[in-house]
């Protein structure tokens, strides 16, 4: 198995942090926030239950560009594979 070796870069880790820190981001925000947060360092990469919920995300148009630019890094860094 391959393994992405793309890294969060530094505005979507302030998004991401932002949106953790803010008590109205929904559940979906926190959970892509998370994520990317993870995978500030090299040698984490996406989960397959967070790729679904991203990919979702992105074909919504009830999400805000900013969970939409978590889910886009998010899948950037998923495993190619699968």
């Amino acid at each position: 198995m391959s393994t992405n070796k793309k890294v969060t870069s530094e505005q979507v880790s302030s998004l991401a942090s932002q949106t953790l820190l803010d008590e109205n981001s929904s559940k979906t925000a926190k959970i892509l926030a998370g994520s990317a947060l993870s995978q500030v360092q090299k040698g984490k990469q996406t989960g397959s239950k967070v790729e679904d919920l991203a990919s979702k995300v992105l074909q919504s148009p009830k999400y805000s560009d900013k969970t939409k630019s978590l889910a886009g890094s998010v899948l950037s860094q998923s495993n190619k594979e699968r």
